[in-house]
């Protein structure tokens, strides 16, 4: 079967098979967000990282819409979003467009899920709209300014260089479709034709590369301090039901992030999946739905034992 990938260009893989949901669009300021908004309930909202979009949680989108309203939005510059050459792709302004979809859709009782990135853009909405979040889990992302930075996500910050083999080669999406996963060979065809579907040319990349270039080495950058105030809010929100599920395989979002949000939340249940990687809800998509219902379900207990998903073959 032919289909075509989301800037219309044919695709011999039907990767819209696993993502048959209805677009939906929303003008922040001057530009249009794309937001997936499937089934009736309590709200999941689910926010992305880099370099991935709403097609990440398409497993979140299948298995929970059945009994929850799931929202799934795209950044701009991400995704089936709008992506403007000229655009303040900062954190700060992630967070904010995600709090004006809030606020347009009317989200309350919100269960907040957060991945790479999208663990600080979704919590900097929570802390603006504290009244509208009952609950989060955070799957291998950091509220904080990085504890270190893996050379080979430094080296894609090389003046001129680091441009071009981001935004002009995608050699970074390209890239996490193998490195941010423990599959043996990378994604699946299907998954990875998915994943790299919006981001065919140097225009539909921006928002990878501006997402790499917001990365703060040190507290000269704004996107420092924005992770310093998170990280100080951050434990007056203990108080809420939190799950942390990390892909113990992860170079990047590894184990010292992990025990940095298990020191800001120690009241938040721990989940350690010994065999997954970045990409933990791709590598381990089962035990992520498992692990998620016990805790829609008020399953908080923080002694649950950790559930490790088998490699894979």
């Amino acid at each position: 079967m032919t289909t075509q990938n989301a800037n219309g260009h044919s695709n011999g893989h039907d990767w819209r098979a696993e993502f048959p949901f209805a677009e939906n669009f929303h003008d922040v300021g001057d530009a249009q967000m794309h937001y997936i908004d499937e089934g009736e309930g309590d709200p999941i909202l689910a926010v992305h990282g880099n370099p991935t979009w709403s097609f990440y949680w398409r497993h979140i989108v299948r298995d929970f819409s059945c009994t929850h309203r799931v929202v799934a939005a795209d950044h701009i510059g991400m995704g089936r979003s709008d992506k403007p050459a000229q655009y303040d792709y900062s954190l700060q302004q992630h967070t904010t467009n995600l709090v004006h979809l809030i606020d347009h859709l009317d989200l309350k009782d919100i269960t907040l899920l957060g991945h790479d990135w999208g663990g600080a853009i979704g919590l900097g909405a929570m802390m603006q709209r504290p009244d509208r979040f009952k609950q989060f889990v955070m799957f291998n992302t950091g509220a904080f300014p990085p504890p270190s930075v893996p050379r080979r996500i430094a080296v894609c910050r090389t003046p001129l260089l680091g441009r071009f083999a981001v935004q002009g080669m995608n050699m970074f999406a390209k890239a996490a479709v193998k490195m941010a996963t423990t599959q043996r060979g990378g994604l699946n065809r299907t998954a990875r034709d998915g994943m790299l579907a919006p981001y065919g040319s140097w225009n539909d990349r921006i928002g990878i590369y501006q997402f790499v270039a917001d990365i703060p080495f040190n507290d000269k950058h704004k996107t420092w301090l924005v992770l310093e105030q998170l990280e100080t809010q951050l434990p007056e929100f203990s108080h809420l039901p939190s799950m942390l599920v990390w892909g113990m395989q992860d170079w990047c979002f590894d184990v010292d992030c992990l025990k940095k949000f298990e020191e800001l939340l120690p009241n938040s249940t721990v989940h350690r999946l010994m065999n997954a990687g970045h990409w933990v809800v791709e590598d381990a998509a089962t035990e992520v739905t498992v692990l998620l219902k016990q805790f829609l379900a008020g399953d908080h207990e923080r002694a649950k034992p950790t559930i490790a998903p088998p490699a894979n073959s």
